[in-house]
């Protein structure tokens, strides 16, 4: 089974409601991912705009 991922916030959902904008609207249609472990040091995380930490998708679909 593929991964989930919000369309809104590219954040992996394992449920049915997206943990942090509370969407429903998600895709099996993704590239790459990136875990953000410490948003306020990671750079990626600042370039990618993520201030929770999680796992993400780079690009969705």
């Amino acid at each position: 089974m593929a991964k989930k991922v919000c369309k809104k916030c590219k954040v992996f959902v394992k449920g049915n409601e997206c943990p942090l904008c509370h969407g429903n609207q998600f895709t099996e249609s993704w590239q790459g991912r990136v875990n953000v472990i410490n948003p306020d040091k990671s750079s990626i995380a600042k370039k990618i705009n993520v201030k929770t930490k999680g796992e993400y998708a780079i690009k969705v679909r």
